[in-house]
């Protein structure tokens, strides 16, 4: 199977595809149905709850999804009796608009289902602007929503009550497959034909997509009540299946070498596309087994490298000494068997037909997961012009009351609300995001209206362009929330052909969606540059002390280790954990400050090497704690402690010139332990891991140079941070 074929299957066993397929359903059906007893207006206010609802039924644990939906089932029902009384005046519309676009975007600071909610409900908003009721008929609008939101809740708590593990398997495949995507891109560091530079770049951002699955996986497996409950096999293999996963990537990002320096002295060696091949094997081995775990199918037969590893190892024993040590390239090899024995205990547990329980119950998983509390002092805190929330919610207000506004003094067509809906779906609190999604919104527009034009000008049987509508509705709610480009080009002529099936002119449909999606995309964007704008460069530095913060944890928890203490394993995972998800946060960050305009970016080169020097420190100091987890614990004499105690005073210094008021307490703060006074003298393989300490000592001090080079206080952007 080649990677081709396996995206496909990945995305066919999905959880966004088989969310797709029940959303479709769910929407399709009542419109199918009512329109065969000759009540398609009834229909579509029932699919127009489920389509409410749906956007809400975030994956996750089934207690939030529930919760969830059913908010937002009253929050549909609330916007509709607003919404149909309201729109009887322009004064009491634009008041409606203002108020609850800015209340609902609020919601953002509870989290991404909050928002959702939040979404939904100003949707209904729009969506029934086009709806002129009198009582009774607001009445009845309203109770068909609130049934077509309890409808697709059904369908949703039934799905997962018949298959209650399935959620879980497709969250881990696809992190499984984002670790294996990131093994596949670390083997491209052994290719002299690709760019170091390039290479960081996409590990960085795979190191994000990485972080996002891992917060994906937990926040299903280890907020589930019921699957932390259940005492069956599966339950405990998932889980352990994603401690093990975990622990692997901390081993492929502990795999760091001098890279540069490998390539030059042992580049026309043929040794390192041999690692770069067996690498990628791994990783395809890997992938593998996200693709059984998340289709739930038998995987082929584990591969055996052994033979292939000996090989390597003659290769590099055999190297003349013209290459001078090989040191880098035996710790490599180190660093490779132990990937290739952690995929084998997965594949082991995978196989084994019971998970011992002395494995799978000893963490403390609670602790792996943040909480978010739902309550008014939370709102009431961000009531402030610093509150990026509030900010967002200003200009989303803002540019909803301005887009309905234009819609009733311009000369309009019949769906101006595509104005609002195109306002509200663009406008992100990242600049850089909004400016993504018009981009994507409008070239989506385009392409998908040319190939519904052309659908329904060269495809003229209506049982074909059924198939098509339906086609394109799996498409749009298949790619909702993780491919924003492809849903606007599969959306666009599925709206085209139901305006066909409604007896509209679809020609004069595509071009009022086209001007309506140009306006409403002006509108996001002209708020987003000029009302209360947030740039990324004024926030950056914030991200980067919390990388610093993280990073002298770590430190900190290799200091206790080399002072001979024993190392508690959850305290380490959580360390962890923290570490990759400030590297994650950081590197997002910084992704989105490159795609702000260029006068408001300061210090890109500077950040960037921030970036990478921090990857590289964590990747080190994982491969030194990964060594002392599995030796026995032992003290290390004061001079080896030495330069982690030089290195983690140096971030210290780092985190003040970034402005920081109370830095992290460093390791060269902390007194050592009293059982290394009389420790050993270094022998010579403590000399050796000497020079893995001063590295890491030359990595944190590089560090505090490049942040030496900028100026990270006076700013025109920080003096005026709301102009343009």
């Amino acid at each position: 199977m080649n990677r081709r074929i396996r995206e496909i299957a990945y995305f066919l066993s999905s959880q966004n595809f088989s969310n797709g397929f029940r959303t479709t359903l769910s929407i399709l059906l009542p419109s199918l149905v009512s329109d065969q007893f000759g009540h398609l207006d009834t229909g579509m206010a029932i699919s127009l709850g489920a389509l409410a609802v749906s956007l809400s039924d975030a994956p996750g644990p089934v207690q939030h999804r529930r919760n969830a939906m059913l908010a937002t089932v009253v929050v549909s029902v609330g916007m509709t009796l607003l919404t149909g009384v309201a729109r009887l005046h322009p004064i009491s519309m634009t008041l409606e608009i203002g108020l609850l676009g800015f209340f609902f975007s609020m919601f953002v600071i509870y989290g991404n289902r909050a928002t959702s909610v939040g979404t939904a409900a100003l949707l209904t908003m729009i969506l029934m602007l086009d709806r002129p009721l009198d009582l009774m008929g607001i009445l009845r609008e309203s109770g068909l929503i609130a049934a077509g939101g309890l409808w697709y809740t059904a369908i949703g708590l039934l799905s997962s009550r018949l298959r209650p593990y399935q959620a879980a398997r497709q969250a881990l495949g696809q992190c499984i497959h984002a670790v294996a995507t990131f093994m596949a891109i670390k083997a491209d560091f052994y290719d002299i034909s690709t760019p170091l530079d390039d290479d960081y770049r996409r590990l960085v951002a795979q190191q994000v997509v990485v972080s996002e699955q891992q917060d994906a996986v937990r926040e299903i497996l280890f907020k589930s009540r019921q699957l932390m409950a259940e005492s069956d096999n599966t339950s405990r293999l998932l889980v352990l299946t994603f401690t093990d996963v975990v622990d692997l990537y901390d081993q492929i990002l502990a795999m760091y070498l001098d890279y540069a320096d490998m390539l030059e002295r042992f580049g026309q060696t043929g040794v390192l596309p041999r690692f770069a091949a067996l690498i990628r094997k791994l990783s395809i081995e890997l992938d593998y087994i996200g693709l059984s775990i998340q289709a739930s199918v038998i995987r082929r037969p584990p591969i055996d490298i052994s033979k292939q590893l000996d090989d390597l190892w003659q290769h590099i024993e055999a190297l003349g000494p013209e290459y001078g040590s090989t040191l880098v390239l035996r710790k490599a090899m180190v660093g490779l068997r132990a990937i290739s024995q952690r995929l084998s205990i997965i594949q082991n547990n995978i196989s084994q037909p019971a998970v011992p329980t002395d494995r799978a119950d000893t963490i403390e998983y609670g602790r792996f997961v943040s909480h978010q509390v739902i309550d008014w002092p939370s709102f009431r805190n961000n009531l402030t012009r610093e509150s990026s929330a509030f900010r967002h919610s200003v200009r989303v207000a803002v540019s909803l009351v301005v887009g309905y506004l234009l819609t009733l003094v311009l000369p309009y067509g019949d769906y101006s609300y595509w104005v609002l809906l195109t306002v509200l779906v663009i406008l992100k609190p990242a600049f850089s995001l909004t400016k993504q999604r018009n981009i994507e919104r409008i070239t989506g527009t385009l392409a998908g209206a040319i190939i519904g034009v052309l659908i329904l000008m060269f495809v003229p049987d209506k049982a074909a362009q059924f198939a098509f509508l339906v086609l394109f509705m799996l498409g749009t709610y298949s790619f909702l929330r993780f491919n924003y480009l492809v849903m606007v080009v599969c959306v666009t002529p599925f709206l085209l052909i139901v305006f066909s099936f409604l007896g509209t002119g679809y020609l004069d449909v595509a071009g009022e969606r086209f001007l309506d999606t140009l306006l409403g995309g002006l509108l996001a964007f002209g708020a987003s540059y000029l009302l209360f704008p947030n740039w990324e460069s004024n926030q950056i530095v914030n991200t980067m002390r919390e990388m610093l913060s993280a990073n002298i944890r770590y430190m900190n928890l290799l200091l206790d280790g080399l002072s001979g203490k024993s190392l508690p394993v959850v305290d380490y995972k959580l360390v962890r954990k923290e570490v990759y998800v400030a590297s994650a946060n950081l590197a997002a960050a910084f992704q989105r400050m490159t795609s702000e305009p260029k006068h408001k970016q300061r210090n890109e080169t500077l950040i960037y090497e921030f970036v990478v020097l921090n990857h590289i420190l964590s990747a080190n100091i994982a491969t030194l704690i990964t060594g002392l987890l599995t030796d026995r614990p032992r003290p290390y004499s004061a001079e080896v402690l030495k330069p982690i105690k030089r290195a983690a005073a140096t971030l210290t210094d780092s985190q003040k010139r970034l402005l920081e008021t109370q830095p992290v307490e460093s390791a060269a703060t902390r007194p050592v332990a009293a059982d290394t006074v009389d420790a050993p003298e270094p022998t010579s393989a403590d000399l050796l891991f000497m020079e893995h300490l001063q590295f890491i000592q030359q990595v944190s001090g590089d560090i505090g140079k490049v942040l030496s080079k900028g100026n990270w206080v006076d700013h025109p952007a920080t003096k005026n941070p709301d102009g343009p």
